[in-house]
């Protein structure tokens, strides 16, 4: 039988301002009510502006690729995220942000991929040794997902190991989306320029993350320079723009490398919390998964192309991706007068993307609420383009999105190759839309070594 994974309950209307604000702040996966999921649209008022939310994926294309030059990132979205990712790709504009797009995507184009992905190999069968000398054993899923795909980070990016600064970013990143990650009501009706009262515990929290990340910066320009790159930052330090010929500043190189920290390790590892516990779920699904992985060594040299031969273990990411989108919002405000079809939009029109609802749209998937990795094998037809976005569209789409996607098969296959995954208990798992799509408790699982 086809596993239909637990959700929130959808609301039948559209949510008062009250209960729409706690929605926001408590999970916003939430606030969507339960015909979003059959229409092309839809609209609401609030706090005065018209909010609009588009399912067609002719309309998504108008907004991310047709005339992206008129939908910037939100007040709410850039304050949340300003203290975390500073003024790298993620939050630039305009001229800047196309400087930092043609200077950063050089250092993950498809040729730098073998190179990232040794990394992957390395701290992945690191990772396997931990889980086969506590085989049998309960393991809290997140937090050992977190901790890898920090540690995948920190070889990726620094070349460095992570046991010095992992704790201290882990419980920096906890506080952060458990106390500054949440919008209050402020933070979406003022504009970025200013400050609400949230915004001091933000700048202090600025103060202390950028400190950590310059930290590890020191630490890795304290290590001799290779004649080869041997890592992001390398990658990143010789960056230059391929018009201008500049390169990145300190502070703009710090920027760069915290805004790949959040956007590099936090997505892959709650996309692989998610595809191992449906796997846990679903144990025949596991059983057609570790067809294809038993056995299977991933070898550093040979991890990227091996990474192209595993077709059903990308179907399983896919279909985690589809079902708990990392990002699982994408919020744009109109700046001039536009118009999608028949719907008008005034200027400060609040335009929302949601993966979490694309994703599970019935005009566009059959049986959306079902865990089923075959739609996304290679004899299946593909979903319309922007029907599936877990990386965005358009000429902001994720520069990492290769590099996770790689990231996240190599590590599923490591694993579903040499460990059975079961559930230590049968309380369901439900996930929380605040920064990314959470788990809303510490579920554990027990990894058993095949045979």
């Amino acid at each position: 039988m086809a596993l239909r994974p637990p959700v929130p309950a959808a609301p039948e209307a559209p949510l008062p301002l009250r209960a729409f604000l706690r929605a926001i702040r408590s999970n916003t996966l939430t606030i969507w009510p339960q015909y979003a999921y059959r229409q092309d649209t839809a609209v609401r008022s609030f706090l005065g502006r018209l909010n609009v939310l588009l399912n067609a994926p002719d309309a998504i294309h108008h907004v991310l690729v047709g005339n992206p030059a008129n939908y910037r990132r939100s007040p709410a979205s850039i304050r949340i995220l300003r203290p975390i990712t500073g003024a790298g790709l993620l939050l630039s504009e305009g001229e800047d942000w196309k400087l930092q797009r043609r200077t950063v995507a050089p250092a993950l184009a498809p040729r730098v991929m073998p190179m990232l992905a040794r990394h992957i190999a390395a701290a992945t069968s690191a990772a396997l040794a931990r889980f086969a000398a506590q085989s049998d054993q309960p393991i809290d899923l997140l937090a050992s997902m977190q901790a890898l795909a920090l540690d995948i980070a920190g070889g990726s990016m620094f070349s460095l190991e992570m046991d010095r600064y992992g704790v201290p970013m882990r419980r920096m990143l906890a506080e952060f989306g458990d106390r500054y990650a949440r919008p209050r009501m402020l933070d979406m009706l003022l504009p970025p320029s200013i400050p609400t009262p949230a915004d001091i515990g933000r700048t202090r929290f600025k103060r202390r993350w950028m400190a950590l990340v310059e930290t590890m910066l020191a630490a890795r320009l304290a290590t001799p320079q290779p004649d080869i790159p041997r890592d992001l930052f390398d990658l990143l330090r010789a960056a230059r723009d391929p018009e201008t010929g500049a390169g990145f500043s300190p502070q703009q190189l710090r920027d760069q490398v915290a805004t790949l920290i959040l956007a590099g390790h936090e997505t892959v590892a709650v996309t692989l919390f998610w595809a191992i516990m449906m796997l846990a779920e679903a144990p025949d699904e596991q059983d057609w998964l570790a067809q294809e992985t038993t056995g299977v060594t991933i070898e550093p040299e040979a991890a990227y192309a091996k990474a192209a031969t595993l077709d059903r273990t990308r179907a399983v990411v896919s279909e985690t991706l589809r079902l708990f989108p990392p990002a699982f919002t994408i919020v744009r405000e109109a700046i001039a007068r536009d118009r999608i079809g028949d719907l008008e939009l005034p200027p400060r029109t609040v335009v929302m993307i949601a993966p979490w609802v694309l994703h599970r749209h019935h005009a566009l998937w059959q049986d959306p609420e079902y865990f089923r990795p075959t739609r996304f094998m290679p004899d299946q037809p593909p979903p319309p383009r922007f029907a599936f976005m877990p990386f965005g569209a358009g000429p902001r789409i994720c520069v990492g999105a290769q590099f996770a996607m790689t990231e996240a098969v190599l590590v599923l296959a490591a694993l579903t190759g040499r460990f059975r995954i079961t559930r230590v208990d049968a309380r369901p798992v439900l996930p929380v839309g605040i920064v990314t799509t959470q788990p809303d408790h510490a579920a554990k699982v027990r990894p058993t070594a095949r045979a």
